[in-house]
């Protein structure tokens, strides 16, 4: 692999590990959400997305953004990994704060630093394609004020997915051949027939949550588009920044990174078409391909029964599921908690988590 040291000297690694998996429940529960629960045997998504990235930088120069809740579950289940590079957000503001505080504590370094920030929950199996391509963005965002991000090649119309239009290829060179092209717009889930378009189009690919800038041209954007996040990494401290974070994150709106900065952001930026094998885990119908199957597109894991039942999604933990005469359904069974769903309402699962008693969410 083909690196540009120059440009890996100046390069800061976040991994954003702070969401709360609310559309995996009742697996999925917030001092344990899905990005650290192993469900693909011995690691979890946080677990393999550390070592994803393990030895492209130094250790000192790659942190972990969680949230208060999950902060010792984090540290716990990563015990070498630097404790103190392990932040914790002091309350739930979205991924636009979440990119600030990453830029901010980069900037603190040395304006010219470069941020890749990576999420925590995505699986990617081709883990070299993978180094060599994040090496190629970081070239290209070295090179130039530009925000870098990965659009994948859909392979079924997915509806829970952002997408990205992308335009003409750009006369860049990378160190190991990626692609680049500009961003023509963000799409945020369109419904099943707009998504059955943009299949067809070839034009578009999923946004995969990967995004890579200098963290000067982060915080131009900021101050075009969003000056309280801005003003947050102009006044952040060199030294401990705790006190800080403490006092001044809670005040930062509420916001996606993709609204907040990305979709405003055009004229800089840039798309690089993923060579990697890529899964979002968003919902359990992300988990398909993961788990066991029958010859009558029954997905299952754990002590199951199925007859006469095709096209469902069955995980058992402790209890033997049986299904009988059943179609299209996701059924999770968990010590305290059964969730039984139709696989056409999956995106909405985390509707349910209000109604539940905190003990259960």
């Amino acid at each position: 692999m083909k690196i540009p040291m120059q440009h890996l000297d100046s390069l800061y690694i976040f991994i954003m590990a702070g969401g709360g998996g609310e559309r995996f429940w009742p697996m999925s529960r917030c001092r344990l959400p899905k990005h650290l629960l192993r469900l693909f045997g011995k690691c979890s998504l946080l677990e393999r997305t550390v070592a994803r990235i393990r030895g492209i930088i130094p250790s000192e120069r790659t942190f972990i953004l969680t949230s208060q809740t999950q902060l010792e579950a984090v540290r716990s289940q990563l015990p070498s990994f630097r404790s103190s590079h392990v932040i914790a957000e002091p309350v739930k503001r979205d991924t636009a704060p979440a990119a600030a505080l990453a830029t901010a504590i980069a900037h603190s370094k040395n304006p010219n630093t470069i941020v890749a920030l990576l999420p925590a929950d995505a699986m990617i199996h081709s883990v070299g394609t993978f180094r060599r391509q994040l090496i190629d963005a970081v070239t290209v965002a070295a090179r130039q004020p530009c925000i870098v991000v990965f659009s994948v090649l859909p392979t079924h119309p997915a509806t829970g997915l952002g997408y990205l239009e992308l335009g003409p290829q750009l006369p860049h060179s990378t160190p190991n051949g990626s692609a680049v092209y500009c961003v023509q717009r963000f799409i945020e889930k369109p419904d099943r027939q707009t998504a059955q378009a943009y299949l067809r189009q070839g034009s578009f690919g999923w946004n995969a949550g990967i995004c890579i800038w200098k963290s000067e041209c982060f915080l131009q954007e900021c101050m075009k588009s969003c000056q309280p996040l801005a003003d947050f990494i102009l006044q952040f401290p060199a030294g401990n920044p705790n006190s800080y974070i403490s006092e001044y994150f809670s005040r930062l709106p509420k916001n996606s990174l993709d609204y907040a900065i990305l979709e405003q952001a055009s004229s800089v930026l840039v798309a690089i078409r993923s060579q990697f094998d890529w899964d979002d885990m968003g919902t359990w119908t992300s988990l398909t391909k993961y788990l066991g199957r029958d010859t009558q597109e029954n997905s299952f894991q754990g002590p199951t029964a199925l007859f006469n039942s095709r096209e469902n999604i069955v995980i058992a933990s402790h209890r033997t599921v049986a299904l009988c005469g059943i179609q299209n359904l996701i059924v999770v069974e968990t010590p305290d908690a059964i969730l039984i769903c139709h696989r056409d309402s999956v995106q909405d699962v985390k509707k349910v988590l209000p109604l539940l008693s905190d003990s259960l969410r």
